[in-house]
């Protein structure tokens, strides 16, 4: 991986993957967010998109294979300060294959729960992610300021 420059923003995507009414969480690990349960996903790589992130980060950390992925929502999050994250969340439908932990340095095992009832603690930008479902807001600004498409 390459050494981060916190002199400018860091890109972040996540899945939220979508298999018969239950949605795909992990259990974090050793890093900011450890102990609290997100979706797949991780840094974009330069010269990377969105789409491609995503499917590299889900064969990465859980081998499951995907379709219909699609936009959910972006963050602007200065939670984590000095790092300031853009995070941009999809929301994927489940094709095939059962989730494997392949990093368990990263992860403490998947699970499929209920999206109306997810484990708790969540990791931020999976509790955004549960907030744009609910809501169809798709744009969050310094972690609070929700806005619609075109107010961002």
């Amino acid at each position: 991986m390459a050494e981060r420059n916190f002199n400018q923003p860091i890109v972040g995507v996540g899945v939220m993957i979508m298999k018969d009414g239950k949605v795909l969480l992990g259990l974090r690990r050793g890093a900011h967010g450890a102990g609290e349960y997100a979706f797949p996903g991780g840094h974009l790589e330069l010269g990377e998109s969105y789409a491609a992130c995503a499917s590299r980060e889900i064969e990465e950390e859980c081998g499951v294979q995907v379709k219909n992925l699609r936009f959910q929502f972006t963050s602007n999050s200065m939670r984590f300060a000095p790092r300031h994250y853009i995070h941009i969340g999809m929301i994927a439908d489940w094709a095939a294959g059962e989730p494997v932990n392949r990093e368990p340095n990263k992860c403490g095992g998947w699970i499929w729960c209920d999206p109306n009832a997810p484990p708790q603690p969540l990791f931020i930008f999976a509790a955004q992610a549960f907030e744009s479902l609910k809501s169809g807001q798709v744009c969050i600004d310094q972690d609070g300021l929700w806005a619609f498409l075109g107010e961002c």
